[in-house]
């Protein structure tokens, strides 16, 4: 076949003509990486024949409506072989052959190293291994229990990445919740970056692992483009979530590298590349129109109901991720907001959400990556999650957090249990690297409540935010500070003890809020007059009200029930340095290793305490 000739292959496209357009795939691929000069061409010629006939006969897709609500969904969770997908993109007529070839990995352009959603077909960010797929069981989550839409999630995986923990989570739940749309296709190529894999070509072992998960396991040979096909039938038959094990061969139809090691990652040099696009049959420009999505399911949007959020008394003592709870009960008259809870929703209150609207609460049990990658496939389906665990616990998840602001989702995300406020639990349980945490998330929103009213409204206020959002709450129950009426805008704060005569300003939030308000009484006792600031944003901050602090008082004591790097001390300093004001300043966080207390045991001996609070305003003001 020429370069000139141009032949399009429909879904009733024969098996010969299937492996010219696998062919096609693996020379693109080839081509596309040796012009950019890097990329992972091994690992997609390994994958080729998989995705021609998932392309070309099961792939229900409208390559010119992406938003085709029942079109099927494909993630490369081996987001590294985005040569190969690139080159499915062109087969579609959706890229041109020139994008490809001068654009691939090249500065200011939307075909990456590994693919975003910045390109109209792809759903999320991979790349970071281990997550596309748990991100496939979210989506397909999403449109059996939420949207009711008969598209199928489709998902090619890599084998070494299945020795990541979230990818048994995920198939785990995909087993849990009988995803009957679901599929992944695992490429068996057996070699991984550094050398062979862990099982290398045991198929028969992947397939007894996927089955203990709940999984269908179908073992395949990956380059047999007949039992592609059966195997592919067979998984969109509506019966089970399936795992097909495709033994195949890294970097199959260029004998200078196929099963060889050394050649993860590497650009074939232009003689190689030459060399394999002839051993490859030459370039071709196949053009692929698969299946069509079925018709979509009537769904029409239900309307959004009043969002009546709890009121509190001043005065009253209730903890914020119990305000928490009930606001995000109370939102759940939107039909678009869903929780999901890593089971601990009776301590985090994300159970209150459950008890009114059921249908829209996800249990993802003790899995906290799963839970975010739930909430990203929900996300992506244009639902508002919260996502709610203990805040130590988000950490283990923080690579989808991170990833998922790569992906551009939206989403809240709750973390109860904060500090050494919890007491005699101990420090396992203790969110201390929180802040840090989601401060250093790309345009992320942090936000730390020091009452129930406060947290009620933001929690209600994160529906409508774009990007990740993070509410953080803790504990104990301490006294409601502000009328039901009062506002709490991003990047505000409330300045809730100041005179014209302030001497020195104190800043916390959470707990450390009231510890400042108990100091500025033992202050004032000895005369010294103490501004008090509810700093509720901490990103973004209120630099305008931390300037005049500043320039008023000239002494700040900021103190954060959260180790000192990267918390609130950190972010102040940052606003400061960016106005030029330079006042006296004292930082007081958990510097310690804690252990298990009463919660003032805990406070006075992290340094954070109202006494302490005290103590530190005076020395600064002798200084």
């Amino acid at each position: 076949m020429t370069a000139a000739q141009t032949t399009v292959l429909g879904p009733g496209s024969d098996l010969p003509q299937i492996f010219e357009l696998a062919q096609q795939l693996r020379v693109d691929s080839v081509r596309a990486s040796t012009t950019a000069g890097s990329g992972h061409p091994t690992s997609s010629l390994s994958a080729a024949d998989l995705m021609a006939v998932l392309m070309a006969r099961h792939l229900r897709y409208d390559w010119d409506a992406p938003d085709n609500p029942a079109g099927d969904h494909l993630i490369f969770s081996k987001g590294h072989a985005s040569p190969l997908l690139y080159a499915m993109f062109k087969a579609a007529g959706a890229v041109s052959d020139d994008e490809l070839m001068t654009t691939y990995r090249r500065f200011g352009h939307r075909l990456q190293g590994h693919p975003t959603p910045v390109l109209p077909w792809v759903d999320v960010a991979t790349g970071s291994l281990g997550q596309g797929i748990a991100y496939g069981v979210g989506i397909a989550l999403a449109g059996r229990e939420l949207e009711r839409q008969p598209y199928r999630v489709w998902v090619l995986c890599g084998d070494s990445e299945t020795a990541e923990g979230s990818v048994w989570e995920a198939l785990d739940k995909a087993g849990h919740h009988r995803l009957a749309n679901f599929t992944a296709v695992i490429d068996v190529n057996r070699l991984g970056q550094s050398g062979p894999t862990e099982l290398e070509w045991d198929t028969a072992a992947y397939a007894r692992r996927f089955e203990a998960f709940g999984c269908r396991a179908i073992v395949i040979d990956g380059h047999d483009l007949q039992a592609i096909d059966r195997a592919l039938t067979t998984a969109a038959d509506g019966q089970a979530p399936t795992v097909i094990v495709a033994r195949t061969v890294k970097g199959h139809g260029v004998s200078e590298v196929a099963d060889k090691e050394g050649w993860h990652g590497k650009a074939l040099p232009e003689d190689m590349a030459d060399r394999a696009v002839a051993e490859l049959g030459g370039i071709r420009h196949l053009r692929v129109r698969g299946p069509q999505p079925p018709a979509a399911t009537p769904s029409p949007a239900p309307a959004a109901g009043p969002v009546e959020l709890p009121r509190f008394d001043v005065g009253d003592k209730v903890a914020t991720r119990v305000a928490f709870g009930g606001a995000l009960a109370a939102l759940g008259a939107r039909p678009d907001v869903v929780a999901l809870d890593a089971e601990v929703g009776n301590s985090t209150h994300a159970q209150d959400f459950e008890k009114a609207h059921p249908e829209r609460y996800f249990q993802t049990y003790i899995a906290e990556q799963q839970m975010i990658a739930d909430a990203v496939g929900m996300a992506v389906r244009g639902y508002r999650p919260y996502a709610t665990t203990f805040a130590a616990f988000l950490t283990r998840a923080h690579d989808f957090i991170r990833m998922a602001s790569v992906s551009q989702i939206s989403m809240a995300l709750c973390g109860t249990h904060s500090g050494v406020e919890i007491g005699a639990d101990g420090p396992s349980q203790m969110g201390l690297e929180d802040l840090a945490m989601m401060r250093a998330i790309r345009g992320s929103t942090v936000l730390y409540p020091s009452d129930a009213t406060s947290a009620a409204a933001l929690t209600a206020t994160m529906a409508d935010l774009d990007g990740i959002s993070y509410l953080r709450t803790t504990r104990g129950a301490y006294p409601v500070l502000y009328r039901s009426d009062e506002t709490f805008p991003v990047g505000g704060s409330k300045t809730l003890r100041h005179s014209t005569h302030d001497q020195v300003t104190l800043l916390g939030a959470g707990v450390t809020l009231h510890e400042c308000l108990a100091a500025a009484e033992h202050l004032a006792s000895d005369g010294i007059q103490a501004r008090v600031i509810d700093l509720y944003s901490i990103k973004p901050i209120d630099t305008d009200a931390l300037a005049r602090a500043a320039q008023d008082t000239g002494a700040l004591v900021v103190v954060e029930d959260h180790h000192p790097e990267g918390g609130i001390g950190e972010a102040v300093l940052s606003a400061l340095a960016a106005t030029g004001d330079h006042p006296a300043f004292t930082h007081l966080a958990d510097t310690g290793l804690p252990g298990s207390g009463t919660t003032d045991e805990l406070l006075d001996a992290a340094g954070i305490s109202h006494t302490h609070i005290a103590q530190a305003a005076r020395a600064l003001l002798q200084r």
